[in-house]
């Protein structure tokens, strides 16, 4: 699933790979998704925007969207899988693909859930929204509106249900929040109630920071890019380290379900 880091890697491996490119033809899906949403009839989409040109991508929350030079916007939310291939690679299944000039596509496929969006400029989904005027980690402003949610939040609320539910913070989901907390020496199932003020200040930049080098990194390593390739930061805790030691302290990292999906922690390093 994209989350923050991947969303923003994506966005600039597109710009960097489609930029100016004039679509040729858009392709509706091979087969059905049940759990893949489009905006109207997805036969429609050739007809909206062939031959116009790519001009701009963009990431934003858990949203990366392309802009066409005739207004048009296609953007993908973060179940959706997107690559960039020649015509030599292309699948046999994908829930849309665009014949781009100089024989290259897009290829968007979604395995669980996830909507491609054509628009004009007018959605107004609710996620989309929030992605779209979310306060970026990386924001000067991030700080303010981290402790003003944080004040604002109930105090029975947990570490995990703070930082990744109710879109408090899009982009930062169930996936980077392993990392976040195993840097803050904190469990996911610690309400922030206890958190004192130092704990609170260490909560934000680990927040930051270890955004920051996923980002660098390329995003994690549980997840592929644009091409297909693994990205290239190595997770802490994730499902690729489940059984192996903490990297801190050597103890065994667990895996328990909490909150609709499953939280992986130190239970001798992160407090409770």
């Amino acid at each position: 699933m994209l989350e923050f880091p991947e969303v923003i890697n994506l966005s600039r491996q597109l710009r960097e790979s489609v930029l100016g490119m004039k679509v040729e033809e858009v392709l509706p899906p091979t087969k059905e998704h049940k759990f893949c949403w489009f905006n109207g009839d997805v036969r429609d989409y050739d007809r909206q925007i062939r031959r116009s040109v790519i001009s701009d991508v963009n990431g934003f929350g858990i949203y990366v969207e392309l802009s066409f030079n005739d207004g048009h916007k296609l953007c993908i939310n973060d179940g959706v899988n997107v690559r960039f291939l020649s015509n030599s690679s292309l699948p046999m299944d994908y829930q849309l693909l665009i014949n781009l000039d100089s024989s290259n596509f897009i290829a968007f496929s979604v395995a669980m859930y996830g909507g491609i969006v054509l628009h004009d400029g007018s959605y107004d989904n609710e996620y989309y929204l929030k992605s779209k005027n979310a306060v970026s980690p990386f924001d000067a402003k991030f700080e303010d509106y981290f402790f003003r949610t944080l004040s604002a939040s109930k105090p029975s609320l947990s570490a995990k249900a703070f930082l990744a539910t109710e879109q408090r913070f899009p982009g930062i989901g169930n996936g980077v929040l392993q990392d976040i907390l195993f840097n803050a020496e904190m469990q996911p199932k610690r309400k922030i109630s206890t958190l004192s003020q130092g704990d609170k200040e260490n909560l934000l930049h680990c927040t930051i920071d270890t955004l920051k080098k996923m980002t660098d990194g390329g995003g994690r390593d549980t997840e592929k890019n644009l091409y297909g390739k693994t990205c290239g930061y190595k997770t802490l805790l994730s499902k690729n380290t489940i059984n192996k030691p903490c990297p801190r302290c050597g103890a065994t990292i667990v895996k328990e379900p909490y909150l609709g999906g499953a939280v992986y922690y130190c239970p001798n390093c992160q407090s409770l």
